[in-house]
């Protein structure tokens, strides 16, 4: 049944002119069947730049919408509307504008992690691969970030002559992993090498041999001469780190880390989604305008 299914989806797809994109937290069936796996700042990039009609986003919401800004002549296509996000959940219009007007002269830095309706209100977006690069061409020296105090706070390490103002948001999965469950890990591993994303408070990326994104900590290890890592992130960037290193063993905090919503796409329901064309995002025109600038930065600034 799994391989028809796949068969109609691939059919569908070329029949709809669409691509199919998946971030590395997608279920392993979901990244082998995409044409582009990545994380949210490569995702974004891949989606502007294809020259299909119709982008299918498998990961969530903000992912979706920022796809949609930055191509608003293309349909973008979600397999399920339901894939949110918590952390963007944590901010919200009203909060973005009493800080902005609390802070009158920052310059306001948002995480990709977002909605459009924040996004619509700040300078820059970024992510987790691109933040320091864009930080680096910014010359404001007080930043209002937003909304993860996790990654805002790593990045106000590397800018001591900034002042930060951070929003007490965060990823309820890195958030929660905890010291001991990597120092068990690394009771039984000695020599294991710890990667940590920068959504981890800062014990944990206090332990860290390596600090990064979801493809910076896959290129570390691909690149590592060890033999065993500790993967502090969400167990969906295994699949990519095993099929480049078949041979090295990785090893999750606690055994696992699983969001529940990136884990929604199915299959079946991005057979559906393609059969249907449903599911589709649509951004209010206004709010695209405003948010477009705040995306067209992040990749501006990046350079």
């Amino acid at each position: 049944m799994g391989n028809c299914l796949v068969e109609e989806i691939l059919k569908l797809k070329k029949e709809r002119n669409a691509i199919i994109l998946a971030h590395y937290y997608q279920p392993k069936e979901i990244q082998e069947i995409a044409d582009a796996v990545g994380d949210s700042y490569y995702l974004s990039e891949v989606a502007r730049d294809s020259k299909e009609e119709v982008v299918v986003l498998c990961g969530v919401k903000f992912m979706a919408e920022s796809a949609k800004i930055l191509s608003p002549q293309k349909t973008v296509l979600m397999p399920t509307k339901e894939a949110g996000c918590a952390m963007a959940d944590m901010i919200n219009e009203d909060g973005i504008l009493e800080l902005k007007e609390k802070y009158p002269n920052a310059y306001t830095v948002c995480y990709i992690n977002s909605s459009a309706n924040v996004k619509a209100h700040c300078d820059v977006a970024v992510t987790s691969s691109s933040a320091l690069d864009i930080l680096k061409n910014v010359q404001s020296e007080q930043i209002i970030f937003l909304p993860d105090k996790n990654l805002g706070g790593y990045i106000a390490e590397f800018f001591p002559e900034k002042e930060f103002i951070l929003w007490e948001g965060y990823c309820k999965y890195h958030n929660n992993i905890k010291e001991e469950e990597i120092l068990n890990i690394k009771e039984k591993y000695i020599d294991a090498e710890v990667l940590v994303h920068p959504e981890c408070t800062k014990p944990i990326r206090d332990l860290g041999d390596y600090i990064g994104s979801t493809t910076g900590i896959i290129n570390y290890a691909t690149k590592s001469d060890k033999k065993d890592f500790i993967i502090a992130t969400e167990e969906g960037v295994l699949h990519e780190l095993k099929k480049k290193n078949p041979d090295k063993n990785f090893h999750i905090p606690g055994g696992t880390i699983s969001c529940i919503d990136m884990k929604k796409t199915t299959l079946e329901l991005l057979y559906d989604t393609l059969l249907n064309m449903k599911n589709e995002i649509i951004v209010d025109e206004e709010i695209s305008k405003k948010a477009l600038g705040c995306l067209e930065n992040m990749h501006a600034l990046a350079k």
